[in-house]
């Protein structure tokens, strides 16, 4: 039997957290893959299918998001705002893993459609079991929607 895990995309545009996040996933035994992007039009275009991202055998479209909220050259609340305004994929789960813990930055990410708001620890094994958790809630326990892609996504 021929199992296709479902792809988690990180939205992260610091190397050492990336890093970091690729580690707690290898150490967490989380199976799926990992696509990183580091940038929020990158992150556009990822969803998009567009440019570099058109081989979805390559980019295959991701059952989660991991979103950073400070990006270059589009937020983390502009990509979520994309997002949700596109019918057929607006309904991606979206987990923001971000630095900030700023009331307003949290608000801002619910009222824009983000489905939990986690700041990154600081702490490897914190991050660890974050990943675990994360793993078992979003891929294992979790329905998934139906997402629609059309041509170009």
């Amino acid at each position: 039997m021929n199992v296709t895990l479902s792809t988690l995309l990180l939205v992260e545009d610091d190397p050492n957290d990336v890093m970091l996040f690729r580690r707690a996933k290898d150490k967490s035994n989380l199976a799926n893959p990992l696509q990183v992007v580091d940038d929020g039009e990158a992150a556009l275009a990822y969803l998009s299918g567009q440019g570099i991202y058109a081989d979805r055998s390559l980019y295959p479209f991701p059952a989660l998001m991991l979103l950073d909220l400070k990006l270059p050259r589009k937020s983390g609340l502009e990509v979520l705002e994309w997002l949700r305004q596109h019918p057929g994929i607006h309904r991606l789960p979206v987990v923001v893993l971000t630095s900030s813990k700023e009331s307003v930055d949290v608000g801002r990410a619910y009222d824009l459609g983000a489905n939990s708001y986690l700041v990154k620890p600081v702490a490897f094994d914190i991050l660890l079991e974050m990943v675990k958790a994360l793993g078992l809630y979003w891929f294992i326990l979790n329905e998934k929607p139906d997402i629609h892609l059309s041509q170009g996504e």
